[in-house]
């Protein structure tokens, strides 16, 4: 079984994908961190270095890999990951792909911790930052509505979470 976990930065995506990873008995990998495995960089670096543009063929290659290579797997995405490409019918054509939506006060609440290490948002003023996911969740939002599932990430519990994803089966 593959499980896709998509939604915005600090959705929960990587904090669901190891609980849903440990319940279900499947490996928990990230794409970012298979990024940064990959390129011997930050995310940050990669973005600072050679652009979004860069990134984002490599976040293609690195889904297309995993999904080639490994059998099952819980994988965390990235929250622009179903947006570019042909990521999101790729990872529905794969496994199951599951929305964590998350509400525009928590997002900000969490990512304001986060900023520094997050290229996306690292210039962004606390002012601007609701502004900016508003933005980009309108962007967003037809990509993620594709998933097979999708959750309050906020009120879910874990046994909802695998319920969701197995009403779809």
């Amino acid at each position: 079984m593959k499980i896709f976990l998509i939604g915005f930065m600090g959705s929960g995506k990587t904090h669901w994908g190891k609980l849903l990873s440990a319940k279900l008995q499947l490996p928990f990998r990230d794409l970012d961190t298979l990024i940064v495995e990959k390129e011997q960089k930050s995310i940050a670096d990669v973005f600072s270095e050679k652009g979004e543009e860069y990134f984002r063929y490599q976040e293609k290659q690195t889904l297309e890999e995993l999904i080639n290579e490994e059998e099952s797997f819980v994988l965390s995405c990235g929250g622009g990951t179903p947006c570019f490409f042909n990521n999101i019918e790729l990872m529905k054509k794969s496994g199951k792909v599951l929305w964590l939506n998350t509400s525009i006060d928590v997002l900000k609440q969490r990512l304001m911790k986060e900023r520094m290490s997050r290229p996306l948002i690292r210039d962004v003023s606390e002012e601007e930052l609701r502004r900016y996911i508003i933005r980009k969740l309108t962007e967003r939002k037809m990509y993620y509505e594709q998933a097979d599932a999708m959750v309050n990430e906020e009120s879910i519990t874990l046994e909802e979470l695998i319920r969701s994803l197995l009403q779809n089966e």
